[in-house]
């Protein structure tokens, strides 16, 4: 059990616990050293401003980034992977310009995408199967003369089936388009390569995989991209204060504002962590839960594993339908009565629904973290079998 006295399975929407002894370092960061950076130029502002530039350095080098021009400063902060989502979609399209999509987006881009209708942007969907797989031939399939990028989730928040990014990037670099990849559901837990997988535009969350707290993510853009992409949200970034308009230099062009600067730093303590763990360590022993998980639910009736029923090419996220059964009730008694904490519903994906045949049911989703243990696994499965 967890200090909640209760067992955590949503690690999909927020890691709990966070990385250890996190808020005891953000709580002395605000205590000795959140002071505002690009604003003076006293001796704790710039050593605050060291710091995040060190940051940014930091997470540069976990997504794998061109190296070759000056990288550290083409990592934006945003809130959030909704926030830089919003930033190139709505910063990089024009009016006649469509892009392409898969069938299991999470409404950060299906919303978006819609918006952008009214503004005579198009978009078009890349259709997965019920497993969640897509061959990268139906993104190609879909291109033409106005196509200027393709979005995707690196993996399903419903079903949590890995794409096939690397096969995707190469489709985009031969017909000179934009790749986008939201890694809100694999960053922390799937080694990810920006170089190599020909990457563009990564958003990124800080407070899931990458074990940091609410409300600080961001993104970083590669040099081909950098200056195609139209700033979405003006306003002072302490550079170049006696002009009207925004820098044309990054990060300041994206990061009008004040910094969520203790977010960052969570962030900086947290990708740390990560780094001393070891990301495979990881990826090994959340697999080993999800293998362990799975094969029992496989012994189960009428319960119905969404996406791949083994651990080949997915995440640790898994969607249960309790067929026959409400599956909000099945949420509602785990956590009443079991002391199980799970997400039900459309997961705020409701195409991923509709193409993996959930969308009348929603779903019951467990997600397990690296600070979950088998003998909770066994607690739950010994729980569910109470409903069969």
């Amino acid at each position: 059990m967890n200090t909640l006295n209760k067992i955590y399975f949503d690690n999909a929407a927020t890691s709990f616990p966070k990385a250890p002894g996190l808020g005891e370092y953000i709580c002395d960061y605000i205590n000795n050293s959140s002071v505002n950076i690009n604003r003076g130029v006293y001796s704790k502002a710039i050593s605050s401003e060291v710091f995040v530039f060190e940051t940014r350095n930091l997470i540069a080098d976990f997504f794998d980034c061109d190296k070759s021009i000056d990288y550290s400063r083409r990592v934006v902060f945003t809130p959030g992977v909704t926030y830089s989502i919003n930033f190139f979609l709505r910063g990089y399209l024009k009016k006649g310009d469509n892009v392409i999509i898969s069938s299991l987006e999470h409404h950060a881009v299906l919303r978006t995408v819609e918006d952008l209708k009214k503004e005579g942007i198009e978009y078009r969907i890349a259709q997965c199967d019920t497993h969640g797989d897509i061959s990268p031939e139906t993104f190609e399939n879909l291109i033409d003369q106005n196509t200027k990028a393709i979005m995707v989730t690196h993996a399903s928040n419903v079903c949590g089936t890995i794409l096939p990014i690397n096969e995707i990037g190469q489709i985009c670099k031969k017909h000179n388009i934009i790749l986008a990849v939201d890694t809100a559901q694999t960053a922390g837990s799937e080694m990810l390569s920006m170089s190599k997988n020909n990457i563009d535009f990564l958003a990124f969350s800080g407070h899931k995989g990458l074990l940091g707290i609410q409300g600080i993510g961001g993104f970083i853009i590669s040099p081909k991209l950098d200056r195609m992409i139209n700033p979405i949200i003006t306003g002072g970034t302490g550079s170049l204060s006696a002009n009207y308009d925004l820098p044309s230099f990054l990060p300041d062009r994206f990061e009008s504002g004040t910094l969520n600067l203790p977010g960052i730093a969570g962030l900086n303590y947290s990708i740390n962590y990560i780094k001393d763990f070891g990301l495979d360590n990881i990826k090994k022993f959340e697999n080993e839960l999800t293998k362990y998980f799975i094969n029992e639910i496989n012994s189960l009736s009428d319960v119905q594993i969404i996406g791949h029923n083994n651990v080949d090419n997915r995440t640790s996220v898994v969607s249960l339908n309790f067929l026959g059964r409400d599956n909000s009730e099945i949420a509602y008694l785990l956590d009443n009565e079991y002391n199980i904490m799970t997400r039900v519903g459309l997961h705020c994906a409701p195409i991923a629904h509709q193409s993996l045949g959930t969308l009348n049911t929603g779903t019951v989703r467990f997600s397990f973290g690296p600070f979950n243990k088998i003998s909770e696994i066994e607690y739950c499965i010994c729980s569910l079998k109470k409903f069969s």
